[in-house]
């Protein structure tokens, strides 16, 4: 006789699918990759817009780098290495012949410097032989350098005849107005700039490096807001270096290395 105090059991076992192919867990996998990959190429963007001592020290910190090691951040370290390495940049050869301009000026002409100014201008560089109160480089009203005026362009002429430059020579004046019956400023301005032009041959510069001289008058003050000033008496001569040209270095320069 059959058992009846047996319960019987019945199990419903409920299909899943297989949710499209292991479900969106690769869209996310991708999603992570295409963001990773795009943040290494911004990195190397950035990378590569830094300047050289900032790349520098990226990879010296990454190349040196201790986890258990103390001291400063990595942005700390960019940021002194930045402040001691500055980039280089390329040299001027108009400002360096300038500088060494001075230097001659400075041992040669120590006691009639106040007089000279150099300067660079566009294509070349300017030197300027001034009037001060009291120590005029032409005598009043007259064409005729000074004994301290030929000393200087005495010094000038030997440290730029052998420049690969021409020359132009200008002669200025102050506003006040000539007074020598039908002669002006500009008769004056030019005389003294063929004078200066004389005295440049006379101690080396070969006439054929002259490449103008000319007079202005009071049409290009130095002080322009005093144009009775005596600095804007003065005699400018400007190297003028043709394109690719360095200059060379002056003769004080040259004694002094050989």
């Amino acid at each position: 006789m059959a058992d009846k105090s047996k319960t019987t059991v019945i199990v419903k076992r409920i299909k899943k699918g297989h949710e499209g192919h292991h479900g969106g867990s690769w869209k996310v996998a991708y999603a992570d990759f295409t963001t990773a990959m795009m943040a290494f190429f911004l990195l190397l963007w950035l990378i590569s817009m830094l300047e050289p001592a900032k790349r520098a020290a990226i990879a010296d910190y990454f190349t040196n780098f201790n986890l258990f090691q103390s001291g400063q951040s990595f942005m700390e370290q960019t940021s002194a290495i930045h402040q001691e390495v500055k980039p280089v940049q390329a040299e001027n050869p108009m400002e360096r012949f300038k500088e060494q301009m001075k230097k001659v000026i400075e041992e040669k002409l120590r006691e009639l410097k106040d007089h000279i100014m150099i300067d660079t201008v566009e294509g070349g560089v300017r030197i300027q032989i001034v009037d001060l109160e009291g120590e005029p480089m032409f005598p009043l009203s007259s064409a005729e350098p000074t004994e301290k005026a030929k000393e200087i362009l005495k010094v000038v002429a030997e440290n730029i005849k052998d420049e690969p430059a021409k020359i132009a020579v200008e002669g200025h004046t102050d506003a006040v107005p000539f007074r020598g019956g039908k002669t002006t400023n500009w008769e004056l301005s030019t005389a003294r700039a063929s004078s200066a032009r004389r005295e440049l041959e006379k101690n080396g510069v070969e006439p054929e490096k002259i490449a103008r001289v000319v007079g202005y008058a009071d049409t290009m003050p130095l002080i322009k807001e005093d144009p009775k000033d005596p600095r804007n008496r003065r005699i400018s001569i400007i190297l003028m270096f043709e394109k690719n040209q360095a200059p060379s270095q002056p003769n004080f320069i040259q004694e002094k290395q050989g």
